[in-house]
């Protein structure tokens, strides 16, 4: 699901054509949708190498397209609303409809649907795969490779509660902009445990922030989200959190009170919501 609240594909010369008539612009376009042909993909803010990583796009989801220069893509993330540059090399078309999600934290393809094959990738949970064959108990996925078919699920079918989901990263360090096993901010965490809980993710706290109903007057439980201005987390039990810890730049579990010390001392204020997400 796409967060309505993200930024839009539009600046004061280029706008998505979609937007004609409600953004101004010199000039609008059409977009066109592309695939992430990697195991993850940076989007910049600028199109350089050394600029800021906004966020990350995860093998298997869409890409809109709406400029194209030097081996980079302007564009918006399909699934989370991130707006921002890509290398075009890490991009496919045409866009294949995903028949699975990757349920291991990570997960190799491999070239051969045998154990002892070549490694082809290395797949983060909710990688999205279009599976277009299936040999003993392998399942064999475009542009990727071959997956053992336990690490797959049927796209739709949920494959954790959110607290499970979100302890599967313990120890995995925290990375600014990234959304994937091998490195994830804090609000990418609480995005990917929602997403393995078959859960409208968005990308950003404030619109976490949304979901769900307040905890008010309530002991928080395990799967509710903690939110701060730039940071998330969520609850494994009433007094502890599991999040990817910009103090520490770990993903870890962490006393609620110890934590909101820690972000309050390091310029991250005190928290702005929690959230339950289940009645």
């Amino acid at each position: 699901m796409t967060d309505a609240s993200a930024p839009l594909l539009a600046r004061p010369d280029l706008a998505d054509a979609r937007l004609q008539g409600l953004v101004r612009a010199r000039r609008h376009a059409p977009a066109a949708a592309m695939q992430t042909s990697c195991a993850a993909l940076p989007i910049r803010a600028e199109p350089r190498d050394d600029a800021e990583q906004l966020d990350q796009l995860i093998f298997g989801e869409v890409f809109d397209v709406l400029e194209e220069q030097a081996g980079r893509a302007w564009g918006r993330a399909r699934r989370d609303g991130t707006v921002g540059w890509v290398e075009v090399e890490g991009l496919s078309a045409p866009v294949l409809r995903p028949t699975h999600t990757v349920t291991a934290l990570r997960a190799y393809a491999l070239a051969e649907p045998q154990p002892k094959a070549a490694a082809v990738g290395l797949y983060s949970l909710n990688a999205l795969v279009t599976v277009e064959a299936e040999r003993d108990g392998w399942l064999r996925g475009a542009r990727c490779g071959w997956f053992p078919a336990g690490q797959l699920s049927p796209v739709g079918r949920a494959a954790a509660e959110p607290a499970e989901a979100a302890e599967r990263f313990l120890h995995a360090p925290w990375f600014h902009g990234g959304r994937e096993s091998l490195g994830l901010d804090g609000a990418a965490l609480v995005q990917q445990a929602l997403y393995a809980a078959g859960l409208a993710g968005p990308r950003r706290p404030l619109e976490q922030a949304a979901l769900g109903r307040p905890v008010e007057g309530e002991a928080l439980r395990r799967g509710d989200l903690v939110l701060w201005r730039e940071h998330a987390a969520v609850m494994i039990d009433e007094r502890t959190l599991v999040h990817a810890d910009p103090v520490t730049l770990v993903v870890r579990t962490q006393p609620l009170a110890e934590a909101s010390a820690a972000l309050r001392s390091a310029g991250h204020g005190e928290p702005t919501a929690r959230r339950r997400l289940a009645a």
